[in-house]
C-alpha cells in the first residue's frame, strides 16, 4: 500500500527535506511507503557533492545545501515537485531501475497532455523536450537520496512557473542547459492535474 500525501501551499524547503528524513530514519521494514506532491516557494537546492560554482547568481533566492544526489536546480511556484518515500528492498528494486521508474512516470505524463517527444539524455539524468533547432530542453529533474534500501526526495516537472531563476545556475551543473515548462510547449494542465497524474503513474508501480 502506498499512501498519497499533499503537503499545503508553498511548502518551506528545509523543514520538509528534514521531515522526509525522519520519516525514513523512523520507518519499520512494514512502514508504508508515502509519496508527497510538493510546491515550494524560491530556492536553489545543491546537492550533497554539488558544486558551488554552478550557483551563478542567485540574487534574492536562498540556495541550500542538502543531502540529495546531483549538482543545483531550482524549485519555485507553478512547479510540481514529487517526494516518493520507498522501501526499495520491498519493491525488489535497484537504484537504477527506481531512476528509470521515475523517468518513465515523468515521460507517461507528458506523453498524457501532448508532449510526445520527450525524452531522456544519456549521462544526464532528468526528463528533455526537443526544440527547434534541435537542441534538448529540460523539462523535469531528479534527485535522489537513498538510506537502508529506502528513498526520499525525487522528481520535478516544470508546469507553468517563472524560469528566469534558472539563468542564476548552470542547471543539475549544465553550463547554458536550457529549461523550458509544459505551458511553453502548449501543454495546458493544472498544477494539481499534473501532480495527480504523475502521482498516479508512481502508485501503480509501487502498489
Amino acid at each position: 500500500m502506498t499512501q498519497l500525501k499533499r503537503l499545503e501551499g508553498l511548502a518551506d524547503y528545509e523543514s520538509t527535506w528534514q521531515a522526509m528524513k525522519t520519516f525514513t530514519e523512523n520507518r519499520q521494514p512494514d512502514t508504508e511507503n508515502q509519496i508527497w506532491q510538493v510546491e515550494h516557494p524560491p530556492v536553489y537546492t545543491l546537492g550533497q557533492a554539488g558544486k558551488p560554482e554552478h550557483v551563478l547568481n542567485p540574487g534574492k533566492i536562498p540556495v541550500v545545501r542538502c543531502n540529495r544526489g546531483g549538482q543545483v536546480t531550482y524549485h519555485g511556484p507553478g512547479q510540481v515537485v514529487i517526494y516518493p518515500l520507498i522501501n526499495l528492498h520491498r519493491a525488489s528494486m535497484f537504484v537504477k531501475e527506481y531512476v528509470t521508474a521515475l523517468e518513465d512516470a515523468i515521460i507517461h505524463t507528458l506523453n498524457d497532455y501532448g508532449i510526445s517527444q520527450a525524452c531522456r539524455k544519456d549521462g544526464a539524468p532528468g526528463v528533455y523536450v526537443p526544440m527547434e533547432n534541435g537542441e534538448l530542453a529540460k523539462i523535469a529533474a531528479l534527485g535522489v537520496k537513498v538510506s537502508r534500501g529506502c528513498t526520499y526526495h525525487g522528481l520535478a516537472i516544470n508546469v507553468d512557473m517563472d524560469l528566469s531563476p534558472f539563468d542564476g545556475i548552470n542547471p543539475c551543473g549544465y553550463a547554458e542547459l536550457k529549461t523550458i515548462d509544459m505551458k511553453t510547449v502548449g501543454a495546458k494542465a493544472s498544477w494539481q492535474e499534473v501532480a495527480d497524474k504523475v502521482s498516479g503513474y508512481l502508485m501503480e508501480v509501487f502498489a
